[in-house]
């Protein structure tokens, strides 16, 4: 019959570690006097040295994993809304440039001018943009042609 598994305490590792990296006594003699096998001191005092006294707290590890991968999940979860809720306001958006610009809030204590205008669609430099006017010699070129046109309406361009 096959020799069962002994199952060692967290305290029993970390005392049998701790012993073995003191050097008063050499792994073998330790192995002897407990019962263990020289490999799994030796593993257990690289632990040791590596991790400290949590490393034999198998429990504690295990919960911190598992609140961990819980935390991960309800995150995934929030980023998949996130998308979701993202694209749906995109693709609801108004269509004028104008009413695009009015929803963004300009002195927002932390959002930049930039992440608004990404979320929406819009170019920040459309957001900055100020139409140039006209200026005075198009305005009056422009008024010389109506009167010309008002005068005489039936003159026609001749396209070649």
């Amino acid at each position: 019959m096959a020799k069962r598994r002994s199952q060692r305490s967290a305290d029993f590792k970390f005392c049998l570690a701790l012993e073995a990296a003191k050097g008063q006594h050499t792994i073998n003699e330790l192995a002897g006097q407990h019962g263990v096998h020289p490999n799994q001191i030796s593993q257990w005092k690289r632990q040791l040295l590596d991790h400290g006294p949590d490393v034999f707290n198998g429990q504690t590890l295990a919960r911190q994993q598992k609140t961990q991968q819980s935390r991960e999940i309800q995150l995934y979860e929030q980023i998949g809304r996130l998308k979701m809720e993202l694209k749906w306001l995109k693709k609801n958006l108004p269509f004028s440039l104008e009413r695009r610009q009015a929803l963004i809030e300009v002195d927002h204590p932390q959002l930049s001018i930039r992440r608004p205008c990404e979320l929406i669609g819009l170019h920040r430099g459309t957001f900055y943009y100020q139409p140039a006017g006209e200026t005075p010699l198009n305005l009056e070129l422009m008024r010389l042609i109506d009167e010309a046109y008002t005068c005489h309406p039936f003159y026609k361009v001749v396209r070649r």
